[in-house]
């Protein structure tokens, strides 16, 4: 419980960091932040060892913070700084880390579905009991790859475990807006998958249905879709005022807010105190000054890189000839 505390800490600040400085111009290209969804990430790779898979999305920090990724190179990787993850070519919206499984943020909505399948294939093929967990949001349900990878996931009983991040808009658009169902679980009985609809701000309630449906993956029987309602605290990316939204909705999330309700929850058992939580706090500080410190310290790519560490048709297509 303290880990998952520290970790959620660990997203936050991360993300405060990030849009800080995103505001004053350092960081290149659009950050799209995590505040207010940490419990889902954390809750579900607490479940994952490190040769497990994941794919993420355009609002990826999160989850590679909570699979264990490296701040420094992440931050690194904002900043558009040779040390970073991609060397300072991806950003925000595509880092990766292959060594813990992290398969890649995807700025392309509903892109990870089917990666997150052939992950799952591999383990299978290769005869593993490693799992493979696709994160991704409510809109993207509506997209032809969810449907694809649901429908292969089943047909061949692929060790995937499906878990929608709802936070009641694609974009600018309200759930109510571009879906006839109020629950997404319910697209799960088409594929004769089993699924659940849970509080995504309980990262306890995360953790168990997460632990149930991994188990289930590892000893062979197949794919679950997992539905956790939740809330971004910021626009849909950063800079975007969220006028769309009505004051009174954004006001009764920011009170189901996972971490302070984490926190009490800490205190009443007295797993915690307040000066062990408050340390907590000041070493993550402590850890996002040295990611920051790394990051300004390190170089942005020469000119000449650019062609390096990536790869294209038309690349390849020059190197053979």
């Amino acid at each position: 419980m303290i880990e998952m505390y520290t970790k959620m800490q660990r997203i936050r600040k991360f993300e405060e960091t990030a849009g800080a400085f995103f505001s004053e111009g350092k960081i290149p290209g659009f950050v799209h932040l995590y505040i207010g969804e940490e419990a889902i990430a954390v809750g579900a790779c607490a479940n994952l060892r490190d040769d497990d898979f994941i794919t993420s999305t355009h609002r990826g920090h999160g989850h590679i913070v909570a699979k264990g990724g490296n701040l420094k190179l992440m931050m690194a990787e904002l900043f558009g700084r040779e040390t970073g993850y991609c060397k300072g070519k991806g950003g925000s919206m595509h880092i990766a880390d292959a060594e813990l499984g992290i398969l890649g943020a995807n700025g392309i909505v509903g892109a990870g579905h089917n990666i997150a399948v052939g992950a799952g294939w591999s383990a299978q093929y290769r005869g593993t009991d490693q799992v493979s967990v696709c994160f991704f949001g409510d809109a993207s349900t509506n997209i032809g790859s969810f449907h694809e990878a649901l429908n292969l996931a089943s047909v061949w009983k692929l060790p995937v475990i499906f878990v929608c991040e709802n936070n009641l808009y694609g974009i600018s658009v309200s759930q109510e807006r571009h879906q006839a169902i109020k629950d997404i679980s319910l697209r799960a009985a088409g594929y004769n998958i089993p699924a659940v609809t849970a509080d995504g701000n309980d990262v306890f309630a995360v953790y168990e249905h997460v632990k149930a449906a991994v188990e289930r993956a590892r000893s062979g029987l197949g794919p679950s879709l997992l539905e956790f309602k939740t809330y971004r605290h910021r626009g849909h990316f950063e800079g975007d005022p969220a006028a769309y939204r009505p004051a009174e909705e954004v006001e009764e999330w920011l009170k189901r807010d996972p971490i302070p309700k984490l926190e009490r929850y800490l205190l009443d058992q007295k797993i915690a105190d307040a000066q062990g939580l408050e340390k907590i706090r000041s070493e993550v500080d402590a850890e996002l000054q040295e990611a920051l410190d790394f990051a300004s310290g390190s170089q942005v790519p020469a000119i000449g890189t650019s062609v390096e560490n990536i790869y294209s048709d038309l690349i390849e297509e020059a190197r053979v000839r």
